[in-house]
């Protein structure tokens, strides 16, 4: 398969049932933070989906951290369909839907940096962004042993 036959679209209120399964199959896993139903739904409109053939394979969002800093978070594919392009495809999507905006910086918090790399960013220290640590951080069970790596992206 290629990435010429996925299609990104904003996500809608009937995709909700599949973006919770994408995202609780990463939380199980300890690899992303989950979301419960009604806090998609909340934020619904930050989330781009990819499907293939009609079929919702995988997911991504933007959550606005300060007035020049975005976060790719909830990036996620279901099983099978890593390793096609899909995953570069919804960061593009997002990526993209930031300079829309004019926002200059787009960041991430990952186990895989080397993708994020392969996609233009750069591994960066987290502390350089006091944004997510004061608005999700502190909740994180995770907090003062946080394992995962911060990616950069400058868009200007």
């Amino acid at each position: 398969m290629t990435t010429s036959t996925v299609a990104c679209r904003q996500a809608s209120e009937q995709d909700l049932d599949q973006l919770v399964n994408i995202i609780e199959g990463y939380a199980r896993q300890g690899i992303m933070l989950p979301r419960t139903k009604e806090m998609l739904r909340a934020s619904l409109d930050t989330f781009v989906v990819a499907e293939v053939d009609g079929k919702l394979i995988g997911c991504g969002s933007l959550c606005q951290l300060g007035p020049d800093l975005v976060e790719i978070r909830s990036l996620g594919l279901s099983d099978g369909y890593k390793g096609q392009g899909i995953g570069r495809k919804l960061v593009e999507t997002l990526v993209e839907q930031a300079k829309a905006a004019g926002i200059p910086k787009v960041m991430a918090l990952t186990y895989e940096d080397e993708f994020f790399q392969r996609v233009g960013f750069e591994v960066v220290e987290k502390e350089i962004f006091p944004e997510k640590v004061w608005k999700d951080c502190v909740h994180c069970s995770k907090q003062h042993c946080c394992d995962e790596i911060a990616v950069l992206k400058s868009l200007i």
